[in-house]
């Protein structure tokens, strides 16, 4: 979006965008942004929440009449309302896999246990919604965990997608596994934020394990592609990314 306001700029038309991630209105210097301290995918700050919402909207809006420039990027003060009491329910059911019996299982095999367990559940979103953010890769659920795996023994020769690069097809593997584990979470019953689904994966699975250390790894790729995707795109800021 920040790209896009330059374009629209161009053509007269003025613009002011609301920026989640501030770095990149900084360096990409939009004429006119308001940074919002909110979760990803809030750019509003939180649901059923009208009121903080117009106020979002209007310090965004007020922005048009600034004088400075010929950048401008201002901080929003205030954080997101906080869930109201009637929305305050744990989360009532997260799944804990618990340690394994056998501690000399791979953590390829461990992460086909937790796909299993997460198997009802993931189906279950899909029901509710019907729609899933699964299937950026075209390997399935189970091949994508597989392949991602497959990076602690050593990098692959080859990308398992024919046509793909192999940083790219580690890409589409990682979104998808996060995926099917965020979706599957999320139709559990209970309250719960977008964080803790975040904390709960990167903390209390194996394969959030598996994602960071295959992160680790990647950096020292001698294949540009992989050590791009390790560096930016596998493990978000709010985990040290």
């Amino acid at each position: 979006m920040c790209g896009l306001a330059h374009f629209f700029e161009d053509e007269g038309i003025a613009t002011v965008l609301i920026a989640l991630v501030r770095e990149h209105a900084e360096a990409i210097r939009s004429p006119r942004a308001l940074w919002v301290p909110f979760e990803l995918g809030r750019p509003l700050g939180a649901p059923n929440e009208p009121a903080f919402q117009r106020q979002v909207l209007g310090a965004a809006l007020d922005l048009l009449d600034s004088k400075a420039g010929p950048v401008v990027l201002e901080d929003f003060p205030d954080d997101a309302p906080g869930p109201k009491a009637e929305e305050t329910t744990s989360w009532v059911c997260p799944v804990s896999f618990g340690a394994p019996d056998d501690e000399d299982v791979s953590r390829a095999v461990l992460m086909s246990r937790e796909l299993e367990t997460l198997a009802p559940w993931y189906q279950v979103s899909l029901d509710e919604r019907g729609r899933t953010r699964v299937g950026v890769s075209p390997l399935n659920i189970g091949d994508a965990a597989q392949f991602v795996a497959s990076f602690l023994d050593g990098e692959p020769s080859e990308s398992p997608v024919e046509g793909q690069k192999l940083g790219l097809a580690l890409k589409d593997a990682c979104a998808d596994v996060l995926a099917y584990y965020a979706e599957a979470a999320t139709a559990q019953p209970g309250q719960k934020s977008g964080s803790d689904v975040d904390r709960w994966f990167w903390s209390d699975t194996v394969a959030g394990q598996v994602l960071r250390d295959v992160r680790l790894l990647g950096l020292d790729s001698a294949d540009d592609t992989v050590k791009f995707v390790a560096a930016k795109l596998i493990l978000p800021k709010t985990q040290g990314g």
